[in-house]
């Protein structure tokens, strides 16, 4: 058992990933600042309200500390073209505070919510590990800079650190009552579900990109797997092993169409929609090649079917 303080553990990866962690025995106490996290979603005797920019509120909670799984930031994109100074402050100003805490500390261990936005519109489909950053948002501008910091602090400070590249992250964990309650939302499968219950239209940003339907293709990954792969790079670290970043996906994708057309035979409803023009920024396809998290890590995604992810959804959804 590992003492294990989680940052942004009041928001939907990093609280069901917390559960996980304490379903596997490990000591959890969340750091959150309920600016874009719940209160509900964590119990309160592991919350702790801090902002991440306190580093003395941080060191203190650093104390005894085994290591870090490292969530908070602001993720979403159009806002982070619209605000880049917020972007940042909060995720890079926030991390470095973050960093100086556990420095003071001696915690030498991170696992770090990075992105596949800091890929920018890659050259190769599904993207290896290795594929250059090139992101075209200031919010993957910052995954791409912590993940350039962390590579230093691993040279010059031996933080060791595992970096997950996160493609779409979907789905629940409806049994414990946690899932999506982003806002604004964001996510397609939350903003389908949104459509079907207020009858007001979603909007299908673009059909006339270069896939089969015209519309965009992801790597949908269920928030399940998302968290085991950070319970499986936690132990890594636990047991001596080296620094590393790996994509998080499937290594298969599915277009926006296929996504509202599975949802609709899951639910038996049909989802009102426009189409609406492309949004500056989007990728025609983003796939993760995952072989290496695979090999290196022993993990496997195992609810990451269509099926369970939207049904899982569907049941937080209408709890």
């Amino acid at each position: 058992m590992a003492k294990i303080l989680v940052t942004g553990g009041a928001g939907y990866i990093g609280s069901i990933t917390a559960t996980h962690l304490v379903a596997r025995g490990h000591e959890v106490t969340v750091a959150d600042d309920l600016s874009r996290g719940h209160r509900h979603n964590v119990p309160p005797e592991r919350l702790r309200v801090v902002r991440l920019q306190d580093t003395a509120e941080l060191a203190t909670l650093l104390s005894g500390v085994d290591a870090v799984v490292h969530f908070a930031a602001y993720i979403a994109v159009g806002e982070s073209a619209r605000e880049p100074e917020l972007y940042f402050s909060n995720n890079v100003g926030g991390t470095l505070s973050l960093f100086t805490a556990m420095a003071k500390n001696g915690v030498r261990r991170l696992v770090f919510s990075s992105t596949a936005a800091v890929y920018g519109n890659p050259q190769t489909i599904p993207i290896p590990d290795d594929a250059p950053f090139d992101p075209v948002s200031p919010y993957g501008e910052t995954k791409a800079a912590i993940e350039r910091m962390l590579r230093q602090l691993d040279q010059f400070r031996g933080l060791r650190s595992i970096a997950l590249r996160y493609f779409n992250a979907c789905g629940a964990e409806p049994w414990a009552g946690l899932g999506e309650e982003h806002e604004p939302e964001t996510h397609l499968i939350p903003l389908l579900f949104r459509a079907i219950k207020t009858g007001e239209p979603i909007k299908i940003f673009g059909d006339d990109y270069p896939t089969p339907d015209g519309t965009c293709i992801r790597d949908y990954i269920h928030v399940s797997d998302l968290a085991e792969a950070h319970v499986a790079a936690l132990d890594h670290l636990m047991s001596g092993g080296c620094s590393g970043a790996f994509n998080v996906g499937t290594g298969s994708g599915h277009s926006v169409l296929a996504v509202m057309h599975a949802v609709e035979r899951i639910t038996g409803k049909k989802v009102p929609f426009t189409i609406a023009p492309r949004r500056e920024g989007d990728a025609a396809e983003l796939v993760a090649d995952s072989t290496r998290l695979r090999a290196a890590l022993q993990w496997e995604p195992r609810r990451s079917d269509l099926v369970t992810i939207i049904r899982d959804a569907w049941d937080f959804f209408n709890r």
